[in-house]
């Protein structure tokens, strides 16, 4: 209760079988290369450790190439500031500032910053403190999720092995998790590269267990020209599954006189380390090359209508959500 409105920050609600991780993507201006960095805690009772994992994809118009990388740290090498989101894991540095990091092992080199301005944060009220809404204050849920830039300006580089990335003019977003373990079930997708700047859409569809039931939920965010238009359970808006299958989805969602209809597609995916438990050994697949196309309505009159690319998608075990 003390932190929920500072979700961003480290929370560490537990000793043991705990996880928590902070999920910073980036994209060059030209949108050739994407990078997703998570650095976070595993407390699991039998490998205890801090991690950075990054994936990288580059999308050149002779060759796409998709890598992913998994750092192990002591968790003596994890420090985190009790008042504000400021997190060290050695070398490396992550707050809503920017960036450093300072990676190597025998194959791979990362190293090098960038900076981070213009945040476009959710709105925050007493029923809504967190995107998860009023379950933001239920106890003992498997998984918090938390978004802490729906947009972002970057500059600065990265170094990666013999190239040096210019993320110079890029745009980025950041969003954490916390708790226990991912849902076994659930849709994920995620763009602020629509061709209107400072347009950016998150999309969450899953079934969610809690306290030895499961309930299916969603919350969508979409921002345009200055407005946040929430499509969630707890805001009684309605979803129809248009289609869900291994690399697209399209949905339905409807609220009042609002209705969004987003469809996403993906092509390549990576294998990242997931938590159950607190131990980072389960696996999901991600796409950060991904497709949206999207209209919102209001009335029957279109408020939006574009497209997206460098889009964030996870397609788990197709999550069993009927038309509410």
């Amino acid at each position: 209760m003390r932190n929920v409105f500072r979700d961003d920050k480290y929370q560490g609600l537990q000793k043991t079988n705990y996880f928590e991780g902070w999920y910073f993507k980036s994209v060059t201006s030209n949108q050739n290369i994407s990078i997703a960095v998570i650095p976070g805690v595993s407390l699991a009772k039998d490998d205890i450790h801090a991690f950075i994992q990054v994936f990288v994809y580059m999308n050149k118009t002779s060759k796409k190439s998709v890598n992913n990388y998994y750092f192990r740290f002591d968790i003596n090498d994890f420090k985190a500031d009790k008042h504000k989101f400021e997190v060290w894991i050695k070398d490396n540095k992550f707050s809503l500032e920017g960036i450093t990091l300072n990676l190597e092992d025998e194959d791979t080199v990362i190293r090098g910053k960038y900076q981070i301005t213009d945040i476009v944060k959710i709105p925050q009220s007493i029923l809504q403190p967190t995107i998860m809404g009023p379950f933001s204050y239920l106890p003992l849920m498997e998984c918090y999720h938390g978004i802490l830039s729906m947009d972002h300006n970057i500059s600065g580089s990265i170094d990666y092995n013999d190239q040096t990335i210019d993320f110079n003019e890029g745009r980025g977003y950041i969003e954490k998790d916390y708790g226990k373990s991912f849902p076994k079930g659930y849709v994920w997708v995620q763009t602020n590269h629509f061709e209107s700047k400072g347009t950016s859409l998150f999309l969450s569809v899953a079934q969610i267990p809690y306290l030895g039931i499961k309930f299916n939920g969603f919350i969508v965010n979409f921002y345009n020209n200055l407005k946040h238009y929430r499509f969630a359970t707890y805001n009684r808006a309605k979803i129809r599954v248009e289609e869900i299958g291994q690399k697209e989805v399209k949905y339905v969602f409807k609220k009042r006189k609002y209705v969004l209809e987003v469809e996403a597609k993906i092509d390549d995916f990576v294998t990242l380390a997931s938590p159950k438990f607190g131990k980072m050994d389960h696996t999901i697949k991600e796409g950060l090359s991904g497709f949206v196309k999207l209209k919102l309505t209001k009335k029957g009159i279109v408020i939006f209508e574009g497209t997206a690319d460098s889009a964030g998608i996870e397609i788990m075990k197709k999550p069993n959500i009927k038309d509410r």
